[in-house]
């Protein structure tokens, strides 16, 4: 099984360190700290869900600690201190529509969701990964072909396509990407997505990719529509068989809560990244 307080420890630069020492009660050097989270990584989950390490990096005035951190430890901090939210809550503002919240009482099934240490550093990771979007140019073969066209991350189209040009066997990590792609428009953009959505014609070739009939989503509202193909991407990846064992349990629970997970990231974008000057992320378009 993966250790992803490890992997996450391991990922931590001098500087998130300091943060973190600086909370410590008695002092301890960067050294240190490093050395002990290497040997007993679950203990930086303790110091992500700390009530101080939030004060200290996204309220602090007079000295701000949000310069120079990486967004991997931003978000931990983000993704611990909405699982803390959720447990003195009694609803959550849903999102229904562009703009559109009403008060929905199922706070449980995301206190379930986030409750699972796995999820909360694979939400913490994917966050961070939007923090800088791939585009760039491929070559595509086509009925005429060989042509060039330009592709952005955020173009499920264009990277559905780009990812299907690719050998098989290599193909789970744009899998992968493209159901993160779907769930970061749909959950931490759900109101521009709605707004914006792509054209029917678009939608279809979409739909195709992910081996979704066109009328099995005629009429569905665009967020609901990308949630569909999200959960697809997220199961085509777990089923290559180049991914792990551990990846491919992981990928599949992300499609079997594609749901909770939006609903997740709905509140956390509500409540932090869209009321936060900080610079970790800004909205699309």
């Amino acid at each position: 099984m993966l250790n992803y307080p490890l992997l996450f420890v391991e990922r931590l630069t001098e500087h998130d360190l300091e943060v973190l020492a600086s909370l410590e009660d008695a002092p301890v050097s960067t050294d240190e700290l490093r050395a002990h989270l290497l040997r007993e990584p679950s203990a930086v989950e303790p110091m992500l869900a700390d009530p101080r390490l939030y004060e200290v990096i996204f309220e602090s005035v007079e000295t701000p600690m949000i310069s120079g951190l990486t967004p991997l430890l931003a978000f931990a901090v983000l993704v611990h201190r909405t699982m803390r939210d959720l447990e003195s809550v009694s609803y959550v503002p849903e999102w229904v529509g562009a703009g559109e919240r009403l008060p929905i009482f199922d706070v449980e099934s995301l206190r379930d969701f986030i409750e699972d240490m796995t999820r909360r550093f694979l939400m913490t990771e994917f966050l961070s990964s939007f923090t800088r979007v791939a585009s760039g140019s491929i070559w595509v073969r086509t009925d005429r072909g060989y042509r060039k066209r330009r592709f952005s991350e955020l173009d499920p189209v264009g990277l559905a396509e780009m990812v299907e040009s690719l050998p098989a066997g290599r193909r789970a990590p744009g899998y992968r990407r493209l159901g993160d792609v779907s769930l970061f428009l749909t959950g931490v953009f759900p109101d521009h997505t709605a707004r914006n959505p792509m054209s029917a014609t678009r939608q279809a070739r979409l739909a195709r990719y992910a081996g979704i009939g066109a009328e099995d989503v005629a009429g569905v509202e665009y967020v609901h529509f990308l949630e569909r193909v999200g959960r697809v991407w997220y199961d085509r990846a777990a089923n290559e068989e180049s991914v792990p064992s551990e990846v491919h349990r992981s990928l599949h629970d992300m499609a079997a809560n594609f749901a909770q997970a939006r609903r997740f990231l709905n509140y956390l974008a509500d409540r932090y990244l869209h009321d936060l000057e900080t610079g970790l992320m800004n909205p699309v378009g």
